[in-house]
């Protein structure tokens, strides 16, 4: 298993990030709060879980172990595979998440993509008593990085979007309405997921 990755980040295309380790590239499937806080050109640590299919061989990371340890737990619940798990972290913050299932807010969690009232009634039932074990740890810093990329914010904002599962029209009028708040990538998903959300 292939607990943890320290490299340097060399590509990003949301929700993908490969990762270099002395020569070698790690391709690695991110939520989009780790994504936001990865750096091109710079040496980073992700928190990582393997995952083994037929087809395949999938390596997702995290930049808190925290936000594995949740990942990890989801996909423990029925029905919940490594995309949705990947979404539902994408779409709210750890603590955010914690306090959905803590106060039985299916309405929320259904706002998110691949996310229906059936598995959001399983996920408050199956997660409703282990969560508690993530409480004390929850807390994320809530930081504004500015990422250096290739892509205007605004079209690498619109593209991490869509990679959750948004039409394109959709990301465009979301990331449209808060542009003229934010500079930065981080800022605009963020924003852009708070208003599809409410």
């Amino acid at each position: 298993m292939i607990g943890r990755l320290k490299g340097i980040i060399v590509d990003k295309h949301a929700p993908q990030i490969i990762i270099d380790i002395n020569g070698l590239g790690y391709e690695v499937e991110t939520p989009l709060s780790t994504f936001c806080r990865l750096r091109l050109g710079e040496t980073e640590v992700l928190w990582t879980h393997l995952v083994v299919r037929e087809d395949a061989q999938l390596l997702y990371g995290f930049s808190e172990k925290e936000e594995r340890a949740l990942f990890r737990l989801l996909l423990k619940v029925s029905g919940i595979g490594p995309k949705v798990a990947l979404a539902l972290l994408s779409g709210m913050e750890t603590n955010a998440f914690l306090r959905c299932i803590e106060s039985e807010d299916i309405s929320t969690l259904t706002k998110i993509p691949g996310v229906g009232k059936k598995t959001a009634e399983r996920l408050m039932i199956e997660l409703r008593d282990r969560i508690k074990e993530l409480m004390p740890h929850s807390a994320t810093p809530n930081e504004r990085l500015t990422l250096t990329s290739p892509l205007s914010p605004v079209a690498e904002a619109e593209q991490a979007l869509m990679a959750l599962g948004y039409k394109p029209l959709e990301a465009q009028k979301a990331v449209a309405l808060v542009k003229s708040q934010h500079e930065d990538t981080a800022g605009l998903i963020r924003a852009a997921l708070k208003a599809m959300v409410k």
